[in-house]
């Protein structure tokens, strides 16, 4: 996409976002009082986020494995991290979880805005007491019934390379006895490369939900044994 294209494409998601916070505030003040988990908004904010990739006819998105997701179960959701572009795609699954997010997505105007209201889970990186508060909102959370989201790697990686994962995930799915719900997403390093705001031409993206990691776990199982089996899941289907 040329870079007029590119500033098409933001500018609507600034206009947009704009016009959809207030909406965002008005669900969160009148669903409150009866949504415990907050899910009428976090719908909502599927909905919001999921017009960037309805409305852009250069990505199409095709989702598959939808049968592993149980819409009634609470699961940890791993996912790999090629692009900005992956925290839209995600939204497109309309399945209720909180992010767990980096502290400074929450200070991005209007759709950081909107994290906070949702209850999602910020991390201090880098922090021992950030990652301890993180551990503490995740799992209270889970036991509420909402799935959490997460990228094991931490960060994008380069191209569709796949990063180590940290064993936190895992070890909120052994704490709490959750599923983890393995999730593959490709094309979106392509579509919008880690370095840059400039996106690229035509892309076919894809989001493909594997079968849950399901407990009871086998004895003597531990967080970094889970996470190897995760990763290994995610490494395969991206090869």
């Amino acid at each position: 996409m040329a870079p007029a294209g590119s500033l098409l494409f933001w500018a609507f998601m600034l206009l947009t976002s704009v016009l959809l916070f207030p909406v965002a505030l008005l669900i969160r003040g009148v669903t409150a009082p009866f949504d415990r988990r907050l899910a009428i908004l976090h719908l909502f904010s599927c909905f919001w986020a999921s017009l960037y990739t309805w409305c852009n006819p250069l990505w199409s998105v095709r989702i598959e494995g939808k049968e592993h997701l149980d819409m009634r179960a609470t699961y940890v959701i791993v996912c790999n991290h090629q692009s900005l572009v992956d925290i839209l795609v995600l939204f497109r699954l309309f399945v209720h979880f909180k992010w767990i997010s980096k502290a400074e997505n929450f200070r991005v105007p209007f759709i950081g805005w909107n994290m906070t209201p949702n209850r999602y889970i910020r991390i201090d990186r880098g922090s021992l007491r950030g990652n301890l508060s993180m551990m503490r909102g995740a799992g209270a959370a889970l036991n509420a019934g909402s799935s959490v989201m997460i990228f094991p790697e931490g960060t994008r990686s380069p191209g569709r390379a796949l990063g180590e994962f940290k064993a936190g995930a895992c070890e909120l799915a052994l704490r709490s006895g959750v599923p983890i719900l393995p999730v593959v997403i490709d094309g979106t390093a392509a579509a919008l490369p880690k370095r840059g705001f400039i996106l690229r031409g035509k892309q076919a993206i894809r989001i493909r939900v594997l079968a849950p990691i399901s407990p009871p776990w086998a004895p003597g199982t531990d967080a970094g044994a889970l996470t190897a089996m995760t990763r290994g899941m995610i490494a395969g289907e991206l090869a």
